[in-house]
């Protein structure tokens, strides 16, 4: 079954319900709100249809009635739990259903038996509901609320402490108004003891909610003071860092980290903070858990460092956490471990911090934004200081790759919702390098080389893309800053001052800036810019028009009429809101929240209808009239809604009454620290005047010592000289040396080569004797040989002569081949000529080809202004024949004219 047939069969159960309470009614609306339940309805409160915000209405006026039974009011309550799934859901059924009194009601009439499963689960949904949402006084039965919570929490039972701890926390926090009711019940003072006593409780998350309402109510008095003095707030600091870090889940951390984010808005506990000896391995073990992959934390524990560094003294001892000195891994490309390194170490800080930015924006696009400001403030500290790291650089190194993959990947089919996200982040990214590029000229080359015009034009293209579409994003009209429309043109204008900044370092990013300029789709985020109410987009866009109005092409008449055009509307938008309310039909009851927020003419037109209503010149009409008595729930809606902007002035003026307190508390302590300044100053006086006395003392000294220092060096040239004289000496007696053992060396070796030549003599006599010997032997040899020579002379005539001939036939042969040779390299003088030839025409076709290129861009525009041209020949030819039959018209009727008068006269 469909999500659309479940909901109707379940505003007929209600109807049916509602007529007749009957048992059967009943079960069957509790089967239906159970069936409901199981499907899939996330997004169910914001479809915009009639369906589902008629059943959510039907609920929660079911659940607030006392005479429904406790288990279909379980039912209801645990169907709109689940509806309220995120922060968008939660404020919706705060704000648009009541959902928070209704809650507070059923509580009320059940605080007899607070031990009751009923009871435990609407705390716990309003524990959710309430959480990071301010409530006000006015709001129905919340006395009654805070009293059962006061009255439960004293009441030692374990089982309810815990949801009322955290609900009451969740009332407290930032909320004077109920801080102020609280503290005037007659039974605060046990309260706080109880609270005090919690303390010791051995669950975490009793310990944290009970801090939390602690530093809620009673930060700024005497109680809070001695609780958080200096003795005590190093144990808080110590505790709540310990629960952040090892914490009984999601729930604890995000209370521990409000805690802390409030404690941090005291000045005086923010300087202790700043001061405290564990605060770098504290802050480094808050940093681990960004390693893990739950958003949620992530974006508790990135709210913690943002917060942190609004205190002007934490942001530089955290700037010493995340870009402490590494090794070489920091300047790897990726964030993967290195080969051969200790898999065991753990990552550093600032890759944490990179990993998140590079999160998908579905389901962590808080975290990666939180990531960017983050990064933002921590770099713009570390390199505003005058001794910069190079580590610092290393990680700006490693980061602008990263931070530069953010800007790809726009994609309008995606839907708008995604749009927005990825262009609020972009927008983070650009103030990023802004801030990088205005401050060393370290970062800016940095940035200068690795940002590249061909990705800053695509950005551009896909953002005016967007704005100029046939989309929502320009069908919607411009009556809001958080419209699409004006953060694609706030992107599309950081973007802008980012090619601006950057023009005359990267190549080809002048051209392609001012390219962008002149382009027609530039007018609408300008225009937007431009007639904005924010200051920073009006700056913007007046300094994109600065540099965009001397340039030729730029389309200034439509920016003009665009501009009118925006201004026209919102004219018309006030003008119509006036008369909107008189006119226009009742709405149905789920449009009850537009009704309360309406403009002050809307009330003016109730009241004159409240008049005619006392007046009784409509008594009569009322009778008949359906619509009297929602006309005068408008009226009690109206009075609703002036109550509780009374409640609200009320708060104001209790917020500036306590702000008063504070200020005359700190003028208090600026006297007390001005009169030790003063002390200090005085006793730095007196300290300057012996340091003036011990520095003449330490002149006379030093003068003697100077003295003696020239002294000793005369006495140290007249050494150096001598040593000279003795080293010259030295080396003289070794060259001396080198050559006397040159000589022995000699001798020694001539002597040995002696008894060898006279071994040698005596070998070669005995030799002697033997060849002699051998010489008369081979006579008798040689006299034989030589008959066989002659002989062998005869056949070597004959072979010489068959030699001769074979020589010529060779010389005829290489006659032959020097002349192949010689063709050859010919051929291959051509063939290397042919080359040189191809590659000439190549260049010159590549040469051809540009031209040719630049020509059909050329002639594109030409063609585009010969389009416009002839459009404007073709007006003035339509107005030239329009012309030529007016005077022909005139000729015609001038001659008609004529003719009749000589008919007269005839």
């Amino acid at each position: 079954m469909d999500v659309s047939t479940c909901l109707k069969s379940l505003l007929l159960a209600i109807r049916q319900y509602g007529e007749s309470r009957t048992a059967h009614d009943a079960a069957q609306l509790q089967r239906q709100v159970e069936e409901v339940a199981a499907l899939k309805c996330d997004q169910l409160l914001f479809s915009g249809q009639l369906l589902p915000s008629e059943c959510v209405s039907g609920l929660v006026e079911l659940a607030g009635n006392p005479n429904t039974s406790p288990a279909l009011t379980s039912a209801i309550v645990s169907l709109l739990a689940h509806l309220a799934c995120d922060d968008d859901s939660r404020q919706m059924l705060h704000s648009s259903y009541n959902l928070t009194s209704t809650l507070a009601s059923i509580i009320h009439h059940h605080s007899a038996t607070p031990a009751e499963p009923l009871v435990l689960q609407c705390l716990q949904v309003l524990q959710k509901l309430t959480y990071s949402t301010r409530i006000f006084q006015c709001t129905s039965h919340i006395h009654e609320l805070v009293t059962f919570l006061m009255t439960n929490i004293q009441c030692q039972s374990d089982e309810i402490i815990m949801p009322c701890l955290g609900l009451m926390a969740n009332l407290c926090r930032d909320n004077h108004s109920v801080q102020s009711h609280i503290k005037s019940l007659d039974n605060v003072k046990p309260f706080y003891r109880t609270l005090i006593n919690f303390l010791a409780h051995n669950s975490l998350t009793v310990v944290v909610f009970t801090l939390s309402i602690l530093a809620s109510l009673t930060l700024n008095e005497k109680v809070g003071e001695k609780l958080f003095d200096a003795k005590n707030i190093h144990q808080t600091f110590q505790l709540v860092f310990n629960i952040i870090v090892n914490g009984d889940g999601t729930l604890t951390r995000k209370y521990s980290v409000d805690l802390l984010v409030d404690l941090l808005k005291n000045p005086k506990i923010a300087d202790f903070l700043s001061r405290y000896q564990h605060f770098s391995a504290c802050v480094s073990q808050v940093l681990g858990l960004l390693h893990s992959k739950d958003p949620d934390s992530a974006a508790k524990v990135l709210e913690l460092l943002l917060a942190m560094c609004s205190v002007s003294g934490l942001r530089l001892l955290l700037c010493e956490v995340v870009f402490r000195p590494v090794g070489p891994k920091l300047r790897a490309a990726g964030l993967k471990q290195a080969p051969g390194r200790d898999v065991g170490r753990k990552p550093e800080p600032g890759l944490a911090l990179v990993q998140w930015l590079s999160s998908p924006l579905e389901g962590a696009e808080s975290c990666s934004l939180q990531a960017l400001q983050l990064l933002t403030e921590l770099v713009e500290e570390a390199l505003g200081e005058e001794n910069m790291s190079d580590c610092v650089l290393s990680f700006v190194d490693m980061l602008l790759p990263v931070v530069l993959g953010l800007l790809k990947g726009l994609d309008p089919a995606e839907g708008d919702a995604h749009l927005r996200k990825h262009c609020q982040r972009v927008t983070h990214v650009t103030r990023l390098l802004l801030d990088i590029l205005h401050l060393t000229d370290a970062t800016r080359s940095l940035v200068s080389h690795q940002v590249s015009a061909q990705l800053c034009l695509s950005l551009v293209e896909s953002l005016l893309s967007c704005c100029y579409s046939n989309s929502t994003v320009t069908c919607r009209p411009p009556t809001s800053d958080n419209d699409l429309s004006h953060v694609c043109a706030e992107t599309l204008l950081k973007t802008l001052e980012l090619m601006s900044k950057l023009r005359h370092q990267v190549k080809d990013m002048e051209t392609s800036f001012y390219r962008m300029l002149q382009d027609q789709r530039i007018v609408t985020p300008l225009s937007l810019a431009l007639t904005s109410h924010r200051r920073e987009h009006v700056q913007a866009g007046l300094s994109v028009l600065f540099e965009a109005t001397p340039l030729p092409d730029f389309p200034s008449l439509v920016l003009g009429e665009s501009i009118a055009a925006n201004n026209a509307y919102r004219q018309r938008e006030a003008e119509l809101s006036v008369k909107r309310v008189a006119v226009q039909d009742v709405p149905p009851p789920w449009t009850n929240t537009s009704l309360l927020d309406s403009s002050s003419s809307s009330s003016r037109s109730v009241h004159s209808l409240v008049e005619k209503i006392q007046n009784g010149l409509e008594l009569q009409e009322q009778v008949k009239d359906s619509h009297v008595s929602e006309i005068i729930d408008i009226y009690e809606q109206k009075l609703s809604a002036f109550v509780s902007k009374e409640s609200r002035l009320q708060d104001l003026l209790e917020a500036k009454a306590l702000a008063l307190s504070q200020a005359d508390r700190l003028i208090a302590q600026y006297r007390f620290q001005r009169a030790q300044a003063e002390a200090e100053a005085r006793k730095l006086g007196c300290l300057l005047k012996e340091a003036e006395r011990r520095r003449e003392d330490l002149q006379g000294e030093l003068s003697s010592q100077v003295l003696e220092v020239e002294r000793s060096k005369a006495d140290m040239e007249e050494l150096l000289q001598h040593n000279a004289r003795l080293q010259k000496d030295s080396e003289e007696h070794q060259a001396l040396k080198g050559a006397y053992n040159a000589l022995l060396n000699r001798f020694n070796e001539s002597e040995r080569l002696l008894k060898e030549l006279q071994v040698a003599h005596m070998l070669l006599s005995k030799h002697n004797d033997a060849l002699r010997k051998n010489n008369e032997a081979l006579q008798l040899q040689q006299e034989k040989m030589t008959s066989l020579l002659k002989e062998r002379e005869e056949e070597n005539t004959s072979l010489l002569s068959e030699i001769q001939q074979r020589k010529s036939d060779i010389a005829g042969l290489r006659g032959d081949l020097r002349a192949e040779q010689e063709k050859v390299k010919e051929k291959d003088q051509e063939r290397r000529e042919l080359e040189e030839m191809v590659d000439v025409l190549r260049k010159e076709l590549n040469k051809t080809e540009q031209a040719r290129k630049d020509a059909s861009i050329k002639a594109s525009s030409l063609e585009l202004q010969k389009s416009q041209l002839e459009t404007k020949l073709k007006q003035k030819e339509d107005e030239l024949n329009k012309h030529s039959a007016m005077i022909a018209m005139i000729h015609s009727l001038s001659s008609g004219k004529l003719k009749s008068d000589v008919n007269l006269s005839l």
